[in-house]
């Protein structure tokens, strides 16, 4: 995001208002065929007719406006990019897939058969899918807001054809050596003289079988393998575990065309599905590229092995996902197995680099925090919300439904009942069906009230542009403070403080939390006594901020306090 403050905090003329905006980004998970769908058929394995499904148009500019106001400052429309289906679209020329090799009736979005296509199912007027992608673009823009696609560069379909390709572009393994298991110029790697036995008994015919998605490299994928998929080849041979990448590899020439294509239609970042299967080389390579021409155009990859994560942020990635660190500490402590204490330790793992990392609760991967197999209610997570949010200079991202409370306890079909919201099968989210005709719950409601509310903190408080302060140090456990279930922590920002402490604990609680002496030197904290409104409450407290003292206050059970401290 560009720095607005310098123009929001010159004078402003008579009748005129204007709004600071911190430089927080909170990106919206939206996926794209399930937003906007209002069908509540919910048939089990329903074919498109039947259950129905989300299109652009839904994203109108009042809907984008809602999203924008709700404090958001990036959109990432999730499956965008034409994938593996078991819909028959083939009277608008588009090849059919066979059902062997797609999973669900919808299909995977990241089973691509496509890249230079859109999902017809989300066009109104298929024949003009790829138009009512730009006008999607031109309206997200004009709301405000920047926006994100998905790059799938690991794998692609089993049945990839590109009948979309710009002139001159010759397919991926169109040229390949098909007799080589590999060579570092084949876009495939191959099992030379055998078939592909797919889990599922059919006729689907592969000869020879490629390699699977998730680095399976026999002909007889299992049924827990990304069958539906074909590993790219980018110069690794991974039987030897060496790296071909001079001459570049064709793979990477291609794949980075590709990215220019998007580039080029005015989107704003890629999130790149598991980035870390590809090698870093190639993302210098093509990062380096694409930027050189969009300088402004972001990098979202999906790394999960902590050793590698500033190995992909220097190799052009500007975010990336903090899963094996923050996300699975909150979820330990929100479900009561793991001590906010810990929450210390997971930023200070990633602290040299943490304006790349994404805080997060939920994406389309992870389980719904008021699942069965999460927390069992929202409401639980709201602590963890607000202190992902407001603790660090770290994006947030929130998964659409997240903010309702979306349980994601649905049977869908390919998708079984697994607390996640289905990526495989035409269906509708209910909580989005429900806030969309007003038939929300009252805890619903509330849970989007704090939801909201403190996106919005996000967004407009100077002090979460500015310093950090953990105060978990100086507060151990003690008769005052658990800090098992307790956090709490200072944002400031030139004499605009933040005072936030999150209750993870069943209970209402009355805590005392001490201020570390290092903190009023560090920060230039004023010794005395202030004013201060919860932000999330409206409620006000008197308060004395000095060396070593106790700040005493009552958390609601699952609660947070985000106390702005008037000077």
């Amino acid at each position: 995001m560009g720095d607005l403050s310098k123009t929001l905090r010159t004078p402003v003329r008579k009748g005129l208002v204007r709004h600071f905006m911190t430089n927080k980004p909170i990106i919206y998970q939206v996926f794209t065929r399930l937003y906007g769908n209002r069908n509540t058929t919910r048939k089990e394995w329903g074919s498109v007719e039947e259950n129905g499904t989300g299109k652009f148009s839904d994203f109108d500019a009042k809907t984008l406006k809602a999203i924008k106001q709700m404090g958001i400052s990036h959109i990432w429309y999730t499956g965008v990019i034409r994938h593996a289906s078991q819909t028959d679209f083939s009277k608008f020329g588009i090849p059919t897939q066979h059902p062997s090799v797609v999973k669900g009736k919808a299909g995977s979005p990241y089973a691509i058969c496509d890249y230079y296509d859109v999902d017809p199912d989300l066009a109104d007027d298929v024949d003009n899918r790829m138009k009512e992608f730009e006008a999607l673009i031109t309206r997200t823009h004009k709301a405000g807001l920047k926006m994100f696609i998905d790059f799938v560069p690991n794998h692609v379909a089993r049945q990839y054809v590109s009948i979309a390709k710009p002139k001159g572009v010759v397919d991926l393994g169109a040229d390949d050596d098909k007799d080589q298991g590999f060579n570092p110029q084949n876009n495939f790697y191959y099992c030379p003289g055998c078939k592909l036995e797919t889990p599922q008994a059919s006729d689907y015919e592969e000869n020879p079988a490629k390699a699977t998605g998730n680095d399976h490299f026999d002909n007889r994928p299992g049924m827990n393998d990304w069958y539906e998929t074909v590993k790219l080849n980018y110069g690794i041979d991974y039987w030897t575990h060496f790296g071909h990448f001079d001459p570049v590899p064709d793979t990477w020439k291609k794949m980075t065309e590709i990215l220019l294509f998007w580039a080029a239609k005015g989107i704003d970042g890629f999130r790149c599905d598991m980035a870390e299967m590809v090698p870093a080389a190639f993302w210098a390579y093509a990062t380096g590229k694409v930027k050189e021409k969009y300088p402004e155009i972001l990098f979202m990859g999906e790394v999960y092995n902590p050793a590698e994560y500033r190995n992909y942020i220097h190799s052009g990635f500007d975010w990336m996902y903090d899963k094996v660190g923050m996300y699975d500490t909150m979820r330990a402590v929100t479900c009561g197995y793991g001590s906010a204490a810990a929450i210390t330790g997971a930023w200070q793992t990633v602290d040299d680099i943490k304006e790349h990392m994404v805080y997060f609760l939920e994406n389309h991967d992870e389980q719904r925090v008021a699942s069965d197999f999460f927390a069992g209610d929202a409401k639980k997570g709201i602590p963890a919300m607000v202190a992902s949010i407001l603790m660090k200079s770290s994006p947030f991202m929130l998964y659409a439904g997240e903010e309702y409370g979306e349980k994601g306890m649905d049977k869908e079909g390919f998708s079984g009942k697994d607390g996640r919201t289905t990526i495989f099968d035409y269906w509708s989210v209910d909580t989005l069906c429900r806030a969309a005709s007003g038939e929300l719950t009252d805890d619903e409601k509330y849970v989007y009230e704090m939801h909201e509310k403190t996106m919005k903190i996000a967004r407009k408080e100077k002090a979460v542009d500015g310093e950090f302060y953990d105060l978990m140090y100086v507060n151990p456990w003690s008769e005052y403070f658990d800090n098992n279930k307790q956090y709490a922590f200072f944002r400031k920002n030139d004499d605009e403080l933040l005072f936030v402490v999150v209750n993870f604990d069943d209970k209402d609680v009355d805590i005392k939390v001490r201020v570390a002496p290092h903190a009023i030197e560090y920060l230039q904290i004023p010794e005395k006594k202030y004013k201060a409104k919860d932000l999330l409450s409206d409620e006000k407290l008197d308060m004395e901020l000095v060396s070593d003292g106790l700040v005493a206050m009552s958390i609601k059970a699952r609660g947070a306090r985000v106390w702005k401290v008037k000077k």
